[in-house]
């Protein structure tokens, strides 16, 4: 691709408290899906990169964990140094917050940012959920208060409101570079991940409040066959009680994952899908930092 001299590349860190739609908002700028979405919080464990290639500009969206103050297992620290790190990398900063919703958890992140020498873009997402519509206009003069933001910008990833706005927005802060992907490249993650993070999404939609962080996947098989993709995946759980709750009776709860996972692995890869799913417990791995590292997880 040939740039102009003018062109403009950065990497920008979107940050927030778990559960205010950063991956949905990550998702929706892309128009196709980089990060699995739950309503569960903190659903995204890893650092993943999107990457948004235009004619004038390289904007490369970095998906974090949300910020939070629980930080007992070594998973969670994990996930607060994942996102601190991208705030120290970051060419500019988004910080999403959820229009209905400000607590102590949000004044965690911005006592965070408040060190940060990159430029902040507030994004006050959610605004679909504000009724009656003046009610925005305080929690923009309430968050005008907060922190010297360079903009700030209510959206609806949901609705896809303002994101035009916001993309018009963000170059000028990004710095004259040339790009650092190549410009058919959306993601700096392999075809594995996206298949164990999807298989871990319909884990996690269908046993609700059950075990939504108890559990990880690891693809111990892709194979791309002349009848499509051959796939063998496990199911790490920490206790031998989660393992039956993974399973399901008669095996329900795999069989249910197995087909929506399918479905969309099938989708995403446009051809046929042979999936093969299995149940193991290797004990407390979430609290285990070589276990982490081993499953894919971020090295300290």
């Amino acid at each position: 691709m040939d740039t102009p001299d003018d062109y403009r590349c950065g990497l920008l860190a979107v940050i927030g408290r778990p559960n205010v739609g950063k991956s949905t908002f990550i998702n929706a700028v892309m128009g196709h899906k980089v990060s699995i979405v739950t309503a569960k919080p903190q659903t995204t464990r890893h650092r993943i990169l999107a990457v948004l290639t235009e004619a004038e500009q390289q904007m490369i969206f970095v998906d974090t964990p949300g910020l939070h103050r629980k930080s007992g297992k070594a998973m969670n620290r994990m996930m607060n140094r994942t996102a601190a790190n991208a705030l120290a990398d970051a060419d500019l900063i988004l910080f999403v917050s959820d229009a209905s919703q400000w607590t102590d958890e949000d004044d965690d992140v911005l006592l965070r940012l408040k060190s940060c020498s990159a430029p902040i873009i507030s994004l006050i997402n959610k605004i679909d959920k504000i009724h009656p519509k003046e009610k925005l206009l305080d929690a923009l003069a309430l968050m005008s208060t907060r922190l010297d933001f360079a903009e700030i910008v209510p959206v609806s990833a949901m609705k896809k409101d303002n994101l035009d706005l916001i993309l018009q927005i963000i170059p000028k802060f990004l710095p004259v570079s040339p790009p650092l992907f190549p410009e058919d490249m959306k993601t700096d993650r392999s075809d594995e991940f996206h298949i164990s993070e999807i298989i871990r999404e319909k884990l996690t939609l269908l046993l609700h409040q059950e075990m939504p962080y108890g559990l990880t996947v690891q693809i111990e098989r892709l194979v791309r066959e002349d009848s499509g993709l051959a796939i063998n995946a496990i199911i790490w759980v920490e206790r031998d009680s989660q393992k039956g709750i993974a399973v399901g009776k008669n095996g329900g709860v795999l069989k249910k994952v197995g087909r929506a996972a399918r479905l969309e692995i099938s989708e995403r890869f446009s051809q046929p899908v042979h999936l093969e799913l299995w149940v193991k417990v290797k004990s407390n791995w979430a609290d285990n930092e070589q276990d982490l590292m081993n499953l894919g997880y971020e090295a300290p």
